[in-house]
């Protein structure tokens, strides 16, 4: 398997990778970019990629979110949760004195806010294209008052020093990603449905209107957030994750009706989630059995009518 995956060599999305025994026994080529990456797979480069998608402490990778839903057809084909430690490194012989500028990827700075502010509060913090890459400048640079904040696999492959461990303000930080391919996995019994809705009418209540939809049906959603949908201001569509497999009854329903009657849907995928199962596995083949034993008593009605005489 050919699978893309957000680099350089180093970085977060190349440690979950290697998590997954298939994904590590493929062919790996780093892209500088999620966008990048994503339209590698769509060319034909690459069977699959892996793109962050979500942080613990700082939310969503907006990125991720805009690429698949407004520049690609691409699906969400697993979900991989990887506990993330970010370490201080610096070049051998800096001391923590020495440190006048921190680089790393924004969401990783911002995971270390709070520790920055209180051990280096005159150090200047620098935007990067990933952890990865911020270990790399530090690594070619000729400074010795620079350090970056990455994993210690990009320290080790860069020839750095751990300065400092578990620098993130939080401790049992975790990051999600997901592998993007083509065609929907069948189902295991433990998956989510991803979609954006796009509203047709911006007016009091559709939103619970859409909300509805699950809530009638008994499914449980693991994400709500809002995006601008970039077709103007003021305009939002709304990323949804809920419990369960587009082959699962219930779910169809309610997307069928969301469709027929309440907003424009884009799936991004049913797919298995991450981590450990949950007792929502549970909620779900009941609320699907009471769905189907509905289903069928609605068509013996049916069946009951008289053909016309």
């Amino acid at each position: 398997m050919r699978v893309a995956y957000f680099g350089p060599a180093g970085t977060f999305t190349e440690e979950a990778l290697l998590s997954q025994p298939d994904l590590a026994a493929g062919d790996r080529t780093p892209f500088a970019a999620v966008p990048e990456v994503i339209a590698a797979v769509e060319r034909g480069d690459a069977d699959g990629g892996v793109v962050p998608i979500e942080n613990m402490i700082e939310g969503s990778v907006s990125v991720t979110l805009d690429t698949l839903a407004f520049d690609s057809e691409l699906l969400i084909q697993r979900e991989i949760d990887l506990p993330v430690s970010l370490n201080l490194c610096v070049r051998p012989g800096v001391s923590l004195a020495d440190v006048r500028t921190v680089v790393s990827f924004p969401h990783a700075l911002a995971q270390c806010r709070g520790w920055l502010a209180k051990k280096l509060p005159g150090a200047e913090a620098r935007a990067s294209h990933s952890t990865s890459d911020a270990a790399r400048e530090v690594a070619k640079s000729k400074r010795t008052d620079m350090a970056a904040i990455c994993n210690s696999l990009a320290a080790q492959l860069y020839g750095l020093e751990v300065l400092a461990r578990e620098v993130e303000d939080h401790p049992e930080n975790e990051t999600r990603f997901v592998l993007v391919g083509r065609g929907v996995p069948a189902p295991t019994g433990h998956d989510k449905t991803s979609i954006v809705c796009f509203q047709r009418e911006d007016q009091p209540g559709s939103l619970l209107s859409i909300l509805q939809e699950f809530a009638a049906r008994a499914i449980n959603l693991t994400k709500l957030e809002s995006r601008p949908t970039k077709r103007g201001l003021g305009d939002y569509c709304f990323f949804v994750d809920c419990a369960g497999h587009v082959s699962d009854e219930v779910v169809a329903d309610a997307l069928r009706n969301l469709v027929a009657k309440q907003a424009e849907v884009k799936f991004l995928g049913s797919y298995p989630v991450g981590g450990p199962a949950e007792a929502g596995v549970v909620r779900r083949k009941a609320a699907g059995r009471a769905w189907k034993n509905a289903a069928t008593w609605v068509e013996s009605l049916r069946a009951q009518i008289r053909e016309t005489e």
